[in-house]
């Protein structure tokens, strides 16, 4: 078992904006049709904000609402799949024979969005970026207790948008573009702690990657105290600790 504490978060998806939207939203799972993301991107300087597209914007967004500016601390970017808009788009283009576009290769790669996001910023703090088909919470956090090792602080955004409609027979995605900002710590926040638990027989056991959101969020908004996420066949639970009172 390993403690480390959650100081704070947000999340942002389309309609989904404050902490009581999701609680709502929880409680009565709705459809998201309309995908349009309501976020603030103003600690974003407007040259660089032109080249996110929703799931850049998500992950911007919900680091807004963290009010970290002039805060360098290390980040972790945890993405399902990144962009595949963008890149099937690139691939279509090769497929017409047309010439590559460098500002549209330089975005589609899996770490563009964290990359975009330190220059805005100025963080020359370390940064990672992680792509996990499956198990991609579990490996945030697996990558945010590292840092901790070494840093009093960290960011973790886990964020994901839709896969285009090609994809999706192959593999499971969210409905709808979103995005996790959480900031953990040493020593500041609510206790928790992550074990690792029994492996799993089968991996199609898992729930599917929106109820492993679902029960995330459900965490987080301290609905229950229990979040049990895989990686490779095994479960992994993180837990939240009870307030000592002195």
């Amino acid at each position: 078992m390993v403690a480390f504490k959650l100081e704070a978060w947000t999340a942002v998806a389309p309609s989904l904006e404050s902490k009581s939207d999701w609680q709502e939203w929880l409680s009565d799972p709705s459809p998201i049709i309309d995908n349009t993301l309501n976020v603030n991107l103003k600690h974003i300087p407007m040259m660089l904000r032109r080249r996110f597209n929703a799931l850049g914007k998500s992950a911007m967004g919900a680091i807004g609402q963290l009010s970290l500016e002039d805060q360098t601390i290390p980040c972790i970017f945890a993405s399902q799949h990144g962009d595949t808009h963008l890149t099937l788009s690139l691939l279509e283009g090769i497929g017409r024979q047309e010439d590559m576009s460098p500002t549209g290769f330089s975005l589609a790669v899996h770490n563009a969005i964290s990359g975009l996001y330190t220059i805005a910023t100025k963080n020359e703090s370390s940064v990672t970026a992680i792509s996990a088909m499956q198990g991609h919470i579990a490996s945030a956090l697996f990558e945010t207790l590292s840092q901790l090792q070494v840093s009093e602080r960290v960011l973790c955004v886990i964020y994901d948008t839709q896969l285009p409609e090609l994809y999706r027979p192959y593999s499971q995605s969210t409905d709808f573009p979103y995005a996790i900002a959480i900031v953990f710590s040493r020593e500041h926040g609510d206790s928790l702690s992550l074990e690792y638990t029994a492996p799993l027989n089968n991996i199609d056991e898992l729930s599917t990657y929106e109820s492993e959101l679902k029960a995330f969020i459900a965490f987080l908004l301290n609905d229950s105290n229990v979040f049990t996420c895989s990686n490779n066949g095994t479960n992994w639970t993180l837990k939240r600790q009870p307030q000592h009172v002195c």
